[in-house]
C-alpha cells in the first residue's frame, strides 16, 4: 500500500475511525479547530514512545488557541499485536494522551494521507490545506538535546497567520506495518 505522500496544499482526506474514548471521529468533527495535526502513530515503536510526552505537551501548549492533535494507529495486528485497539485503550490511559488516539484497522486513512512512518505528523490549516508534513523534532532521543522543533515551528506560524517556513522534513520513526492482503 502506500501512495505519494499527501502534496503541500492538498486538502486533508476524511476519516470515520473510532476513538480509545469509545467515539467513532469524523475530519468534520475538528472543524471548529485553527489548526489540526494529525499524526500517524502506533504503541510498540521506540520512537513513538520517545516522543509521546512532547506530543502531549504540544497538545496542552496549543489546545487553548485552537489547535487539535489527532493520533491515528494503522499497524496490522497480526504480526504487531501490541498495537491492537484493547492495547491502545490501555496505553492511552497509562500514558495520560490529552488527544484523540483512533485506531485506522483497514489502513486506508493511512494510505490516503501517503504516511510511511511512525510518528509521521500532518500539518492542516483551517482551511484545512496540508502545510507541514514530516518529524516532530530533530532529535527523537533526547527532547532537550532538539535543536529544531518542527512540528511545534509550523504549529506557531499558522496561529500567527505566516507560512511554515520549512513545509517538509523527513519524519523519523518505524516504517507503517502494512498488512499482507
Amino acid at each position: 500500500m502506500t501512495a505519494n505522500r499527501l502534496a503541500i496544499g492538498a486538502p486533508a482526506p476524511d476519516f470515520n475511525l473510532p476513538s480509545v474514548d469509545g467515539r467513532n471521529y469524523f475530519l468534520r468533527d475538528f472543524q471548529d479547530k485553527k489548526v489540526l495535526v494529525v499524526l500517524f502513530t502506533c504503541n510498540h515503536c521506540p520512537y513513538v514512545q520517545a516522543y509521546e510526552q512532547r506530543l502531549i505537551a504540544i497538545q496542552s501548549d496549543f489546545s487553548s488557541q485552537g489547535v487539535a492533535l489527532v493520533a491515528i494507529n494503522s499497524n496490522e495486528t497480526k504480526n504487531h499485536p501490541e498495537d491492537s485497539f484493547p492495547n491502545m485503550v490501555v496505553r492511552a490511559k497509562k500514558e495520560g494522551f490529552n488527544f484523540s488516539y483512533l485506531r485506522d484497522e483497514t489502513q486506508e486513512v493511512a494510505d490516503a494521507y501517503g504516511a510511511h512512518y511512525t510518528p509521521e505528523a500532518f500539518l492542516f490549516d483551517k482551511e484545512r490545506k496540508l502545510r507541514f508534513t514530516g518529524r516532530i523534532d530533530d532529535n527523537w532521543r533526547d527532547a532537550d538535546k532538539a535543536k529544531s522543533h518542527d512540528l511545534r515551528d509550523a504549529i506557531e506560524a499558522l496561529l500567527a497567520g505566516n507560512e511554515v517556513r520549512l513545509s517538509e522534513t523527513h519524519a523519523i520513526g518505524c516504517t507503517i506495518k502494512w498488512a499482507q492482503f
